[in-house]
Formats: C-alpha cells, sequence, structure tokens
C-alpha cells in the first residue's frame, strides 16, 4: 500500500510541476507554446487556461490525498 501511494505522489508531484510551469505568469506563459496564446479570450481567460486551471486543481487535490493517505499509512 505504500509503495503505490509513493508511486501516485512522485506522479502526481511530477505533474504538478509540469502543469505549474504551463500556467500563464505576468509575461507569456510555456502554455503559448501550445495554442494558449492563439485562442480567444472569454472573460480575460482563455480557455485553454480554465481546462489547464481545472486540471492543475484535481491534481493537486490527488497529490495532497496522497500525501494525507501516505502519512496515515506510515504512522
Amino acid at each position: 500500500m505504500a509503495l503505490a501511494l509513493s508511486i501516485i505522489l512522485v506522479v502526481s508531484s511530477i505533474l504538478m510541476i509540469v502543469l505549474v510551469l504551463l500556467h500563464k505568469g505576468k509575461g507569456s506563459g510555456l502554455s503559448d507554446l501550445f495554442g494558449g496564446g492563439l485562442s480567444s479570450n472569454y472573460g480575460g481567460s482563455s480557455v485553454v487556461e480554465k481546462n489547464l486551471d481545472r486540471i492543475t486543481i484535481v491534481v493537486g487535490g490527488l497529490w495532497f490525498a496522497s500525501v494525507i493517505a501516505l502519512g496515515l499509512v506510515l504512522k
């Protein structure tokens, strides 16, 4: 059980790093390389950015849950 949770934690950590780097910052983000700059703006944020935000929140929740679960298993 601890091994599976550790693997989930490592994979979600790597995904979080990639997703955060893809976000658009104050300048232009790496998401522009994948078409984020080409889409039209809806309410100040593109559809790509909104979807990227949702995916980041889900992966962040998975990361948080795996940290808590691993802490409980190893306790």
